[in-house]
């Protein structure tokens, strides 16, 4: 049978690329949001019953509860995209983050606060598999480093943005609902992605062939339609791994350091946190870009080993050797931010490419959430685990710096080529 040209014109390629890369910018606000915010959020609803080993046990549980309801939505809305299209999926993730993030402005309550983030979750992870698959899809093999590129900054451009905005005005026990007002305003671009923004010609020509030979979707024509299938497992286990490494090291180790700023300086300089995590968001900017230059350039197994072996160095440096108010803290900061999202970069070149159409949205969805699983426990481990460490944030990050070493075991696994 011959099957009709699916291709889009270069407008609309720009077009896919410029909003999935807007929604992951939203997507990495909403991952800023919290770092920035909680220690001020936990003063104000708890009030008189606030105390700062509360307030580090409450950061750990809003993040755990984020990264829960990601590692769900990833899943359930990566599959989703496979099933109904890229672009449908997307735009009810972004519907889904930006509308619970706004309903927070209304939280009356620390449980309350704790429900929205995970149902922000969910959107947050259905976000990255779809939008991921689709550009993958609408570019040529040719431009993979610099769309990837492009895309994993968008991410970390989010959280420099909101760095940036809470800088200008501080995020205080008084003054914080604003913030969740703020981030409900990307539902509009959720609604343009369902209503106008084109879909992946490549899952367009599979619902064809599928349709003229409907054994591809039971599973007996050419490309496999399950991720545990005998000829997949074991690319779906590595890319899990390889998911899971810098998630769990990020969120368990590096992302105390906004707290630990907010805890020694906040007192004095409200937009003392938002200044660090402007640091360490600029880095991430860069780093997740070049990234995917690295990756492509070193290849795939190389460029995972001395990321790896970055993050630990870089991470250990932060916690050990500087500290807030201290001149050497935010840069840093800024170097721990460039080195350990360098993996980002290389999970946006290589994670697409590990699986076939027939199940990209959901590989990528399953690979990179359940990172997420293990996120919400590594965070919620190392939060219970704050007063073995006398509530020391630096001790906490440092020895959580250790699980980026994963990475160097991993890292020999990985095929040679991709």
């Amino acid at each position: 049978m011959n099957r009709p040209v699916l291709e889009l014109s270069a407008p609309m390629r720009w077009l896919v690329l410029a909003s999935a890369s807007l929604g992951l910018l939203f997507d990495g606000i909403e991952l800023g949001l919290m770092p920035v915010a909680s220690l001020s959020v936990s003063q104000s609803l708890l009030a008189e019953g606030y105390t700062k080993g509360l307030g580090a046990e409450w950061f750990a549980w809003f993040t755990a509860s984020l990264m829960l309801g990601a590692a769900i939505g990833g899943i359930a809305l990566g599959n989703l995209g496979d099933r109904i299209g890229r672009t449908k999926a997307m735009g009810i993730s972004i519907l889904f983050y930006s509308f619970f993030a706004f309903l927070g402005a209304w939280a009356k309550t620390q449980e309350q606060m704790l429900l929205l983030r995970f149902l922000v979750g969910l959107g947050v992870g259905g976000m990255w598999p779809n939008g991921m698959a689709l550009v993958a899809e609408c570019w040529p093999s040719a431009s993979r480093a610099w769309v990837a590129g492009v895309m994993s900054a968008g991410l970390n451009a989010g959280v420099l943005l909101i760095s940036q905005l809470t800088r200008l005005s501080p995020i205080t026990p008084d003054s914080w609902r604003w913030l969740f007002l703020l981030a409900g305003i990307p539902g509009l671009l959720g609604l343009f992605v369902l209503w106008v923004l084109p879909e992946s010609p490549a899952w367009l020509a599979r619902q064809i062939d599928s349709r003229a030979s409907p054994r591809l979707l039971s599973g007996s024509g050419e490309e496999p339609t399950s991720l545990f299938s005998e000829s997949l497992w074991r690319t779906t286990v590595l890319a899990m791994v390889l998911s899971a490494i810098p998630l769990v090291s990020a969120w368990s180790a590096s992302k105390w350091m906004i707290p630990w700023a907010d805890s020694l300086a906040g007192s004095s300089d409200a937009s003392y946190k938002s200044v660090t995590q402007g640091w360490w968001a600029l880095g991430a900017t860069i780093g997740s870009f070049l990234g995917a230059q690295i990756a492509i350039r070193m290849g795939p197994r190389r460029s995972y080993l001395w990321i790896s072996l970055g993050s630990i160095v870089s991470t250990l440096g932060m916690f050990l050797a500087t500290g807030p108010l201290q001149s050497g803290f935010h840069p840093t900061v800024f170097v721990q931010g460039l080195l350990s999202t360098l993996f980002f970069g290389w999970l946006a070149v290589y994670l697409p490419a590990l699986f076939p159409t027939s199940v990209r949205a959901s590989g990528c969805g399953l690979a990179y959430n359940v990172g997420r699983f293990a996120t919400a426990l590594g965070v919620f481990v190392a939060g219970s685990l704050l007063p073995w460490f006398d509530n020391s944030y630096p001790k906490i990050g440092a020895t959580c710096a250790l699980l980026y070493g994963l990475g160097l075991i991993a890292a020999w696994f990985i095929p040679r080529k991709l």
